[in-house]
């Protein structure tokens, strides 16, 4: 759903009637760069990286920058918003690496995601967020599940935008639960393997109708994927921002957006953005002939 900025400025004056200001004023009174729709980026992935040593830096513990690090994801959903076009943001909350991090943290971290859809799902079901769960269940305290499941279902009609918490999530561990279902199916005769193809897998992913992530931002000036959303950030955008999560906010959501709409993407082939436009509207879709590409050596 692309939503214009009047809409959303309607859909909230119901919300909070007579109040004449921007929706989701910034506190620094930040405005959103005006993106054309579409250039804007469908699908932002979030490694939400750098709590601890934002934390370290003020002689705090690494429990105190998860605390702070709460606010800048939703001051990003919000800008989101604000900023129209973006229809999903995956969020890194929990990954299935985390649990190798000491006994005190992952219990706090278990309760703390917990606790945060607790305490966010009112605004972001009153907004129009649709919330999701990506994530594997074995080791995940019941307590999370449940929570984040009945999220997902108080949430389930919402149209305006989709959050992901990805949650005791890990790339690799995604694409083998994949494959390991598939392998059953196929024990059961209810999948072919001679048509496997790659639609085939994303069928078989934690999340399928989830469409691929278009901008990949990692805060905190690491440059690592760590494992995150492997199959579905195949043609994603990278920015590495410098910015340590808990400082993070939506202005640097927005330079990245930025950052995206200036970029060329040809998903491997030679063609520029708006020669594949041109064509998609033009042709037929292809049909592959594997003789056409064939070594001549060969035939």
């Amino acid at each position: 759903m692309r939503l214009t900025r009047r809409i959303l400025e309607e859909r909230l004056a119901k919300r909070q009637p007579g109040v004449n200001r921007d929706p989701f004023p910034h506190k620094r009174g930040a405005l959103p760069p005006d993106i054309p729709l579409d250039l804007v980026p469908r699908h932002v992935a979030l490694v939400m990286d750098g709590n601890g040593r934002w934390a370290k830096e003020r002689g705090l513990s690494r429990i105190e920058g998860h605390k702070v690090g709460e606010a800048s994801l939703f001051d990003v959903v919000e800008g989101a918003v604000q900023l129209g076009g973006i229809t999903h943001i995956s969020a890194y909350a929990f990954s299935t690496e985390n649990w190798k991090r000491s006994p005190e943290e992952v219990r706090f971290l278990m309760g703390f995601n917990r606790d945060t859809i607790r305490r966010r799902i009112g605004e972001m079901d009153e907004l129009g967020v649709r919330i999701r769960w990506a994530g594997r269940r074995p080791r995940l305290w019941k307590s999370v599940i449940d929570e984040l499941e009945w999220a997902e279902e108080r949430t389930k009609d919402n149209k305006l935008l989709t959050l992901t918490m990805c949650v005791n999530y890990g790339g690799r561990w995604e694409i083998a639960d994949a494959m390991a279902d598939m392998g059953r199916d196929i024990k059961a005769g209810r999948l072919d393997p001679s048509k496997i193809n790659e639609k085939t897998v994303t069928r078989y992913l934690y999340e399928p109708d989830m469409p691929d992530v278009d901008l990949f931002i990692r805060s905190s000036g690491e440059h690592r994927t760590s494992n995150f959303l492997m199959w579905e950030s195949a043609y994603a955008e990278f920015v590495f921002d410098n910015t340590l999560w808990p400082d993070f906010d939506r202005t640097n959501l927005w330079r990245a957006c930025e950052s995206f709409a200036g970029r060329d993407r040809r998903y491997g082939g030679a063609l520029t953005n708006e020669e594949q436009f041109a064509v998609a509207e033009t042709e037929p879709e292809y049909e592959y002939n594997e003789s056409e590409y064939a070594d001549p050596d060969e035939v």
